[in-house]
């Protein structure tokens, strides 16, 4: 009877402790919920925003008497940028041909760098040295780019003019250098991950089949493990193509015609931000470069989708090969 008097005022707290972590949860779900409906709301009130300040490049009569989309993809007056001149001129091309450049540099030096050290630290290192690595190369991401910018400046475009004798010291080279730097984290963190998810008793299966460590990181983990890591390299390209600080510091902010890596050149997130503080709100010039962030944000927003659509391809595949394989 004792026993049963003593658990009785437990049991009657049972229905209230149930209210408190039902009302917890209900304010959790909530949390969560709105804070995915506000990340959507304010990528779309960006989109709106700049793309409004865009439209009148469109739209407007009096924008046109100075510039117009189809007089920037084929200008009259040649592929030039200078918009301050007597005779305003907007070229869309060198702006566009500097931005893919740089891009592809730092993508060329960032991926085989961020995926190689990914499957390194996944499937050779030991647990001292991955626990080393991992954090070291994830420091980058929170180095900030203006830090970054200013070492590819000072060190990597003054090396790299002694070592190779190139004619501009800021070119697309020094710049993509600074540039995967801010790439790798990126890449190598997702990738990392994406590896490290790998079932184990795929690598059993591959050494119990006779398989080198080497050849099971290459031909079984790698694939299995594609659909992320391709996911890190859209990730890192849109990183690469909309950084500013370290193209703008590191480029020679040239607007040239030119694809070669070692001539200076000027990007689309530079031109804005070197242009925009001083341009005369609601001007022409003001419009253009509205445009120009309102098409590099279309641009990474479908490259995106499309990077996401091949990855879902990917891992369709993928499953449909080891349900097949399961059959078998």
């Amino acid at each position: 009877m004792e026993a049963g008097r003593r658990l009785q005022p437990a049991a009657n707290k049972h229905p209230l402790l149930r209210k408190r972590k039902r009302a917890l949860e209900w304010l959790l779900e909530g949390t969560v919920l709105s804070s995915g409906y506000i990340v959507v709301a304010a990528l779309i009130l960006i989109f709106v925003f700049v793309g409004k300040e865009a439209v009148p490049l469109i739209t407007s009569a009096e924008v046109h008497e100075e510039v117009s989309v189809g007089s920037m993809v084929a200008p009259t007056t040649g592929q030039v940028w200078q918009p301050v001149a007597e005779v305003p001129k907007y070229a869309l091309l060198p702006l566009l041909i500097g931005t893919l450049k740089v891009t592809l540099v730092a993508l060329l030096i960032a991926l085989p760098l961020a995926v190689g050290a990914a499957i390194y630290t996944s499937e050779f290192a030991g647990r001292r040295t991955r626990e080393i690595i991992k954090p070291v190369v994830e420091l980058l991401a929170g180095i900030p780019s203006v830090v970054l910018g200013f070492f590819a400046l000072m060190v990597l475009a003054t090396w790299l003019q002694d070592s190779f004798n190139y004619r501009f010291r800021l070119n697309a080279i020094s710049a993509g250098a600074g540039l995967a730097l801010a790439v790798i984290p990126i890449v190598y963190t997702v990738a990392e991950d994406a590896l490290s998810a790998v079932p184990q008793t795929f690598r059993d299966g591959a050494l119990a089949l006779g398989a080198n460590r080497w050849q099971t990181a290459w031909r079984v983990v790698l694939p299995a493990a594609m659909p992320g890591v391709f996911a890190a390299c859209v990730l890192g390209f849109g990183r690469a193509i909309g950084e500013t600080m370290i193209v703008l510091m590191a480029s020679g902010n040239a607007a040239t015609m030119s694809w070669s890596p070692t001539d200076s050149f000027r990007s689309f997130s530079a031109t804005i931000a070197a242009e925009l503080g001083e341009v005369v709100n609601g001007s022409a010039h003001y419009h253009v470069l509205f445009f120009l962030g309102a098409l590099l944000f279309v641009i990474t927003f479908f490259l995106n989708l499309l990077g996401l659509w091949y990855v879902r391809r990917l891992r369709g595949r993928l499953e449909g090969r080891a349900r097949a394989g399961g059959k078998g």
